[in-house]
């Protein structure tokens, strides 16, 4: 892979606060993302151009697909429901509603269908990750984090990958997809020396991690072994999270952040807070969705 090869283009003007989360719909050909601190999930159509958003009232810190016109989504203090035909936000379940200085982060759906959706804290090392499982039950799966983010499964569903930001880490698991269990975390992704930090990421169908670096002005490919094996370079400063879509899933998406830069920072960083698509000769992996679907 060359990273000269790929060509870089700005799909969508966004100008969003923190950009997050995106998550492709192969069966409509959309991509719906979030913008955290402006309450937004959006739905992005790269056929027309057009993006349409609702407002679901607070927090959304990720989201995953989950029947017909339905997203599950990862809010401030719990998991709820978004009708895509109505608007409306309805609650599932509260999850650490009585600690109001975490929020939920980043989340995603397993080969299986379980929902994983991590927090983050104020103070270090009080951020958990949690699994939603098919049943309606929860399971508290790590702690001791502090922002929980970048997850993901391997092409064969072996391993589990788990990014902590402030630790400047990505971490693999063995993962149990019948029982959905995880265990024995080593180091994956060691950027203790470097001046920017993973956030979330997207695994493709050749086992390969590709995650945004926020303050790193890039998306680094690593390869099944930990080792980088590209970088493409973007025009802001805070890569947040990407994914891989289009009919052949050949494109990376990629969402970004303006939140907390500065004027300076921004005249440098013009774009951030858009939304970005790299074509690539890489197919990624299907989109897992929430499989029960019973509201």
């Amino acid at each position: 892979m060359n990273a000269n090869q790929y060509q870089i283009k700005n799909v969508l003007a966004a100008r969003s606060r923190l950009g997050e989360g995106p998550v492709w719909d192969s069966t409509h050909q959309l991509l719906y993302w979030v913008d955290i601190y402006n309450h937004r999930v959006n739905q992005f159509n790269p056929a027309t151009g057009q993006n349409l958003f609702f407002n679901v009232g607070d927090v959304v810190g990720s989201i995953a697909l989950a029947g017909t016109d339905r997203l599950i989504m990862a809010q401030r203090d719990g998991l709820t429901f978004l009708n895509l035909q109505t608007g409306e936000v309805s609650p599932i379940i509260p999850v650490e509603a009585n600690m109001p200085d975490n929020r939920f982060n980043d989340g995603k759906c397993d080969p299986q269908g379980r929902f994983w959706f991590g927090s983050m804290s104020a103070g270090k090392n009080q951020a958990s990750l949690y699994r939603y499982d098919l049943d309606g039950s929860l399971d508290k799966m790590e702690t001791g984090l502090t922002i929980s983010n970048g997850l993901g499964w391997s092409p064969d569903e072996r391993t589990f990958y788990l990014t902590d930001s402030p630790q400047q880490k990505i971490y693999a698991y063995k993962f149990d997809p019948l029982t959905g269990n995880i265990s024995d975390r080593r180091t994956f992704v060691d950027l203790t020396n470097e001046s920017f930090y993973p956030d979330g990421l997207t695994v493709d169908s050749q086992g390969n991690i590709w995650s945004a670096m926020w303050d790193g002005w890039c998306v680094i490919c690593f390869n099944p072994q930990g080792k980088e094996t590209l970088r493409i370079n973007l025009p802001v400063q805070r890569p947040t999270s990407c994914t891989f879509g289009g009919k052949d899933l050949q494109t990376l998406y990629i969402t970004t952040a303006s939140i907390g830069l500065s004027e300076k920072e921004i005249q440098k960083s013009f774009y951030s807070g858009d939304l970005f698509a790299v074509l690539t000769d890489i197919t990624g992996l299907p989109t897992y969705n929430y499989r029960n679907f019973v509201a």
